[in-house]
């Protein structure tokens, strides 16, 4: 279908959906999904418009050319109006591209330590950190529903609740393995190591997201504990819950209330639930993105934080910034991120554009 299509397509709609908003037989539960899918389409139909007005007024212009009194007008004219045109059409097909049902989702962040010892569990912590900063760069909340630290501080697994406007369709590429060169704390002689550190941003799901039937669960209780074996507390508040269908396993124990951790621990089941149905429906239609963590090891990654050099370099899009304390505060990274979402987007639009 050409794009003169599929505007058509969409102005058709909208009329459709303005007629039948005034039908007083429409029930109340239609009502409520017409009016929403009239709102979403509204600025569309406006953007549209707004491009075919001014191909109606360069055509008007181009039609002057013929007529010499004119002439010298209409070349102004069009010197200021064909320029628009691009923009006006580049903005209607980005309005127009498939949108990510989970993109305005709250997002779980997942850390694990990967290739590389203590070193990776550190790393794990700095990351873990960035995306703290991060969050509080852009406005969003980050609490964190579990962490199992090691005795130097570093990071063996690290999931975070992040809420707020817009946040998985920001944070929804960082997910893979991670990489950073630098000297150890430990390493006595100098020598930079190379580790790796794996990230996972799934979508946040509700109940009614994805079901979950009580007879397909295990739940354990036990006694949670800290780094180094100490109990953190004296009864049974940690909570282990396997999902025997899929054999999806999820233990928390960051809260001192049983019913707290239970909670916990189905957010982040459903989450990974959710994410295990959507890669396969993705690769059952030959359309599955890349896989968002490897095995962790360190050939594999999407982005590398060399300190040596002061660098951070992403992969995917063969971008390197040499501001790697900004990147590590968290601000750096919207350049990463506006970088990879600029490129989805011209994926995106070479599909809808046929080429």
């Amino acid at each position: 279908m050409s794009l003169t299509e599929t505007f058509s397509r969409v102005l058709a709609r909208h009329d459709e959906l303005r007629d039948a908003l005034s039908s007083p037989s429409l029930a109340p539960d239609q009502f409520a999904k017409s009016s929403k899918e009239y709102a979403d389409l509204t600025p569309v139909v406006e953007a549209i418009t707004a491009l075919n007005r001014a191909r109606q007024e360069v055509a008007e212009a181009e039609g002057m050319l013929s007529d010499p009194d004119m002439q010298a007008e209409a070349k102004r004219e069009l010197d200021i109006l064909r320029p628009n045109i691009p923009a006006l059409e580049l903005q209607v097909q980005k309005m127009l591209l498939p949108k990510d049902a989970a993109d305005e989702r709250n997002a779980l962040l997942e850390i694990r330590a990967g290739a590389g010892g203590d070193e990776a569990a550190l790393f794990g912590a700095l990351l873990f950190e960035m995306y703290r900063k991060y969050a509080a760069h852009r406005g969003w909340k980050f609490d964190v529903l579990e962490l199992s630290e090691n005795d130097l501080g570093g990071i063996k697994e690290g999931i975070a609740q992040i809420s707020g406007r817009g946040v998985f369709a920001r944070l929804k590429f960082e997910s893979g393995v991670h990489r950073v060169q630098r000297v150890p704390q430990t390493e006595a002689s100098g020598r930079v190591h190379t580790s790796t550190a794996t990230v996972a941003v799934l979508p946040e799901m509700e109940d009614v997201d994805v079901e979950i039937d009580e007879k397909d669960l295990k739940i354990d209780v036990y006694r949670a504990s800290g780094a180094g074996g100490q109990h953190v507390n004296k009864t049974e508040s940690a909570v282990r819950i396997t999902h025997l269908p899929t054999g999806i396993v999820v233990a928390t124990q960051d809260e001192r209330s049983q019913h707290k951790n239970r909670a916990k621990a189905m957010k982040i089941l459903r989450a990974r639930m959710y994410e295990q149905q959507d890669r396969a429906i993705k690769a059952a239609h030959a359309a599955e993105r890349k896989s968002q963590v490897g095995t962790g090891d360190r050939s594999e990654r999407i982005r590398t934080y060399n300190f040596p050099q002061g660098r951070v370099s992403d992969h995917r899009i063969e971008m390197t910034l040499y501001k790697i304390d900004d990147v590590i505060n968290g601000a750096g990274l919207d350049e990463f991120i506006d970088a990879l979402i600029t490129r989805d987007e011209a994926e995106k639009l070479a599909v809808l554009s046929g080429q």
